[in-house]
């Protein structure tokens, strides 16, 4: 099977993101990032981009903590520390930071149940993820949402039905447009969720209000064990907005997730909704219960593997990882040296390992908690109904 990322690419006849000057010494870089495929727009993107040191050093970071982060997932899971769904974000980092740094804390995002980037980049520190995945009281919603339901302020979760946050994104998005406040909603799916009805109704809504909404589909290529060739008619999902402009851009390049989100902006601010496709590749299988965690066998019939080849997932990770690939832009334009980027390493690597020491020694929450956070502000001695028809308990 051809690489997921090979394909978005090859049907969007574009070149690879190549270097372009430095300016400034070591201060500043431009670089020509892939020219994204349009539709129903007459211009897109620039195919330029500028970056300082300070903002490169932090995309940096910020993907290396995002994938070192899902690493200590992974490996809590297996240990058993992590138990139910997990679903992990890496191969998919330059997509959250490319969008979270077009936008500001005040715009809103929504996204399915692989959110543990997502909430990371919107404020939620690593000790906050990983203690909610285990569980723990310490964690971003008091240890009672898990892998799927994690949120921070202007970024509602973490949903964990297919599709059913995009109706959602369209009701933030006219909040937004109702308050006039200049904001917009991101809202984000997945491949696999881009043929619910519930999100061509929404499409169909935000277009006839002119939501300020960028509808983003993550396409890794994979709907949990289905290729998108064997899931959808049209794979051009930037197109399947049908009457909404849309482009596709390369998720596996930060510079250019960057561009594509701020040209989006601009865009919905001023015209109402826009379809962004971002063609990108997960690394880990669609959950941890998924065989496609276990690159072993090398041919579809193999036991080992699934529905894709280890040579394929090797593939991605050599030519296409957005963090190696964006690591080496760097060096080649000397905006960066090797020793900041091994302290960064060093930085997150030290970061990540306190935070998961914490995160097991925290204390879980007493039994009492769980029926805490039912309605916003309760009355005194409020109490609800258990699984138990008879049985009522307070709730806070």
């Amino acid at each position: 099977m051809l690489s997921t990322v090979g394909r978005a690419l090859r049907n969007s006849s574009t070149p690879k993101t190549l270097f372009v000057g430095a300016r400034c010494a070591s201060t500043e870089a431009t670089f020509e990032v892939a020219q994204c495929k349009l539709h129903k727009l007459e211009q897109g993107p620039a195919t330029t981009v500028t970056c300082t040191k300070e903002d490169a050093l932090k995309y940096y970071r910020q993907m290396q903590t995002i994938r070192r982060m899902e690493t200590t997932a992974g490996n809590l899971y297996k240990s058993k520390q992590i138990r139910g769904f997990c679903h992990l974000y890496s191969g998919q980092e330059a997509c959250c930071v490319g969008m979270e740094n077009s936008i500001t804390p005040e715009d809103s995002v929504i996204t399915a149940y692989r959110a543990h980037g997502w909430a990371y980049i919107r404020g939620i520190s690593v000790h906050g993820v990983l203690a909610e995945l285990i569980g723990k009281k310490t964690g971003c919603a008091q240890g009672k949402g898990g892998s799927m339901h994690m949120y921070a302020k202007n970024f509602y979760g973490g949903n964990g039905i297919v599709g059913a946050q995009v109706p959602l994104g369209a009701g933030i998005a006219f909040t937004q447009k109702y308050l006039n406040n200049g904001n917009i909603c991101i809202t984000l799916y997945g491949d696999g969720a881009a043929n619910q009805g519930q999100v061509f109704e929404a499409f169909n809504i935000a277009m006839l209000w002119k939501l300020p909404c960028i509808f983003v589909c993550e396409n890794n290529g994979y709907g949990m064990g289905t290729s998108v060739e064997r899931a959808s008619y049209s794979t051009d999902y930037y197109t399947r907005g049908d009457y909404m402009p849309g482009l596709r851009v390369d998720g596996m390049d930060v510079l250019a997730v960057k561009e594509a989100t701020r040209f989006a902006k601009d865009y919905v601010l001023k015209n109402g909704p826009l379809l962004i496709e971002c063609a990108t590749y997960r690394y880990s299988g669609h959950s941890m219960s998924d065989p496609g965690t276990r690159y072993s066998g090398h041919s579809m019939s193999d036991p080992g593997t699934s529905y894709r080849t280890r040579e394929e997932i090797q593939e991605v990770r050599q030519t296409r990882d957005p963090i190696t690939s964006f690591k080496q832009k760097l060096l080649e334009s000397n905006l960066v040296t090797e020793d900041e980027l091994k302290k960064i390493d060093q930085d997150v690597r030290k970061e990540v390992t306190e935070s998961e020491k914490l995160a097991i020694a925290d204390a879980v929450p007493p039994l009492e908690d769980m029926y805490d956070h039912i309605y916003v502000h309760p009355e005194p001695d409020f109490k609800v109904r258990t699984c138990d028809p008879v049985t009522m308990v307070a709730s806070r």
